[in-house]
């Protein structure tokens, strides 16, 4: 995973989870909210990548 993302990915991958357990703190259902939401962010990216390199022939 950290050859992918990087330094940098890795700290933005800290700060949401920081993010996600300082809300967690105040109510645990916003907290889950906001997880699911940012997961299914994370699908939608990744589908879209992976259609834009396979019709550039990358993958």
């Amino acid at each position: 995973m950290y050859r992918t993302l990087g330094p940098l990915g890795l700290v933005g991958v800290v700060a949401v989870l920081v993010g996600i357990v300082l809300v967690a703190i105040e109510n645990l259902l916003i907290a889950g909210g906001l997880a699911l939401i940012l997961a299914g962010l994370g699908l939608v990216v990744r589908a879209a990548i992976t259609g834009m390199l396979r019709s550039w022939g990358m993958v």
